[in-house]
């Protein structure tokens, strides 16, 4: 299903079914008739989603989530990580690659020093691994900046040091950049994110572990949109 939440209050307004334009469908009369006017939206890199919402919100600025944005770098990296593990013909260096999926996609701020060094170990072995992890660092760069124009400079230079390294997962997701960079710099016009709606997720799976599931999706709607009534158990 697909769910969107009003970032102001945290409620569920709309659950639609599927992960496609068309789940959308239902939202957008229900945002005629309350006539109100829609300034900003958060949303993943999904292009059914944003193609939705510049038919029916032209005028609504679209800022993509940071998470999403991280996740979909990560799974790039990753993608290097296996291609660079299936490559390597060195038993030792195919077992140091393989076993450093964690430290590669975690936050480098965040490493112990003995996490450092292995991790360095396995970057030092191979330069195409070496250049998109340092590349999935220096993204972030992206939203430290002091205003929207330096994050533009960032981003640009960012894009055009994927697309020279050579590695195909890199210039697909500089591409990505490139095609969705407003988005992207949007959340320096407006500051929202996902997160709400993540804390919401987690809501949502709590839910149906405790319900074992359900089976009536009607119901379920129905359970969703009152999650954050004062009755409800998992409402605050």
């Amino acid at each position: 299903m697909t769910i969107v939440v009003d970032l102001e209050t945290g409620r569920i307004v709309y659950v639609g079914n599927g992960k496609g334009a068309d789940a959308l469908d239902g939202l957008w009369p229900k945002l005629k008739r309350t006539g109100c006017r829609i300034e900003a939206v958060s949303s993943d890199l999904s292009e059914a989603f944003i193609s939705a919402v510049n038919e029916h919100l032209p005028e609504a600025v679209q800022v993509y989530d940071h998470f999403h944005i991280v996740k979909l770098m990560n799974e790039k990296l990753d993608k290097v990580r296996r291609d660079t593990y299936n490559q390597e013909t060195d038993e030792n260096k195919r077992r140091l690659i393989k076993g450093q999926r964690w430290l590669l996609l975690a936050n480098g701020d965040n490493l112990s020093p003995k996490a450092e060094e292995r991790l360095y170990k396995a970057l030092d072995i191979n330069r195409p691994l070496a250049t998109a992890y340092y590349l999935k660092e220096s993204l972030r760069r992206v939203w430290w900046q002091d205003n929207k124009h330096d994050a533009a400079v960032v981003l640009d230079d960012w894009i055009e040091q994927a697309r020279e390294s050579g590695l195909k997962p890199m210039v697909t997701v500089a591409d990505t950049f490139q095609r969705h960079k407003d988005g992207v710099l949007a959340w320096y016009d407006y500051q929202i994110t996902n997160g709400k709606l993540e804390g919401i997720n987690n809501k949502i799976k709590t839910m149906k572990r405790q319900a074992y599931g359900y089976r009536d999706m009607d119901f379920f709607r129905l359970k969703l949109l009152s999650l954050h009534d004062d009755t409800y158990p998992f409402s605050g």
